[in-house]
């Protein structure tokens, strides 16, 4: 059966280059915006220090493990002990941890503590934010580096002189290539790259008992701080989504040749968001990366691994973390809010919709010294429904007047809904010509 070529983009060719301070949030963590909102979502994780790189490359392959195989770029030939399988439930952990995330407060009454509120809702808005022949290899300039098996898949490290003889040494051992490859297996060969070449062992995956293919992990030694997207644009039926997670000592990774964007965040958005959650986020996200003419990586999470405020998950414990190659931390220490010192683990999530149009270039990353907080959190606010009378009780109540109407216009320019509907969905209503008060008031019962 011929095996067709899986070029994964969100794996890379290279390796990266690898002040808290901010007040709790004092929230209630309500909901997140899962990774499976997206359709085409590849997930990767990558801990850097010091030249030293693991990478967790987690596969969204969908259809008969027969036709799955992973080529991948890398720049150096990998040791059989520089191959493992990692967890897909810890993958799974950190893209929950770090997830977008919903939360909502409540009004106090503000008979008795209306200045208090304000001062809290003032700090939180200043926070910082196979292989053929050997004859044959030779004539097509192709070498079988190395090969293994790991768990349930076989590996081939392959190094070649010319793009058009390693195409033709793949074709003819099985794979099945999509038209522009070469062009771009033109490119990294003249890097001087190597290529890390997986398929599924069938044998060995009944063996195990497996049903789904797990996690990949390499780790290796590398100045390049970079991800070869390029290659997996290539068979690509339209854009991509890629989530990726770095785990870094000195502080936050950003792109250095696109712009990395902070998406809105803090925004106060209608109660009755809480249920669409997630068409949300989606549409919110589309609408950035329109603004950005569809070439920005957006900036979702950059946070110290120690704690968080609200938290969409518990932190990452130190076991978990060695998992995906945090090799600097003390191998028993403890992680977590009040749990023994920190590990000096720096989380960062990038989230970034690519195609060969938008994206020419693979992304080249840095790590910054920037440890300041960041997430993009949304609030919901319940009102205040008492009936006690006083002047600040008054004042508020002509106020919410005006905060429904600013949620629904905030709601309308995240995610391009229309505030017509927006307006409706939230009770909204128009009040009459002659009516001094402001155009729309809510309509509510105490």
């Amino acid at each position: 059966m011929t095996r067709p070529v899986v070029l994964v983009l969100t794996f890379f060719t290279g390796l990266l280059l690898w002040s808290n301070s901010a007040s709790a949030f004092c929230g209630f963590y309500v909901g997140k915006a899962d990774t499976k909102l997206f359709n085409k979502a590849s997930e990767v994780a990558i801990v850097r220090h010091d030249d030293k790189t693991v990478i967790t490359m987690a596969n969204d392959f969908k259809g008969d493990v027969k036709e799955f195989a992973l080529v991948v770029p890398v720049p150096t030939v990998l040791e059989k002990e520089q191959i493992h399988i990692g967890e897909a439930a810890v993958l799974k952990h950190l893209a929950d941890y770090s997830a977008p995330r919903l939360v909502e407060y409540f009004d106090e009454n503000p008979c008795l503590r209306y200045e208090l509120m304000e001062r809290k809702m003032d700090a939180i808005k200043s926070m910082p934010q196979a292989a053929a022949s050997r004859e044959r290899d030779k004539a097509l300039g192709v070498t079988v580096e190395a090969q293994y098996q790991v768990g349930e898949y076989d590996i081939l490290i392959l190094s070649a002189r010319e793009s058009a003889g390693l195409e033709t040494w793949l074709i003819e051992n099985g794979y099945r290539i999509p038209n522009g490859a070469s062009a771009v297996l033109h490119s990294y060969l003249k890097q001087n790259l190597k290529f890390f070449v997986a398929k599924v062992n069938l044998g060995e995956q009944a063996k195990l008992g497996l049903t789904r293919l797990r996690p990949l992990q390499i780790a290796f030694e590398s100045p390049k701080f970079m991800l070869p997207i390029r290659l997996g644009t290539v068979n690509a039926d339209g854009p991509q989504e890629l989530f990726i997670y770095f785990l870094s000592k000195q502080g936050r990774v950003e792109t250095t040749n696109y712009r990395t964007v902070r998406l809105p965040e803090a925004q106060e958005l209608p109660l009755y968001v809480k249920d669409k959650f997630g068409d949300f986020y989606r549409d919110l996200f589309t609408q950035q990366v329109t603004r950005e003419n569809e070439r920005g990586v957006f900036l979702e999470y950059a946070w110290d691994m120690n704690w968080c405020d609200p938290c969409a998950a518990n932190p990452l414990s130190a076991e978990e973390l060695r998992s995906l190659g945090v090799f600097w931390q003390e191998k028993n220490g403890r992680l977590g809010k009040g749990m023994g010192q920190a590990q000096n683990v720096f989380l960062t999530r990038l989230h970034v919709r690519y195609d060969a149009a938008h994206f020419p270039e693979d992304l080249i990353f840095q790590e910054t010294s920037d440890r300041s907080n960041f997430q993009v959190r949304y609030i919901l606010r319940h009102p205040w429904t008492g009936h006690d009378e006083c002047a600040a009780a008054t004042a508020y109540r002509q106020h919410l007047r005006e905060r429904y109407e600013r949620e629904a216009q905030t709601l309308a320019t995240l995610t391009g809904w229309n505030i017509g509907e927006i307006r409706k969905a939230m009770n909204i209503v128009a009040l009459p010509a002659n009516d001094d008060k402001k155009w729309y008031q809510r309509l509510w019962s105490n």
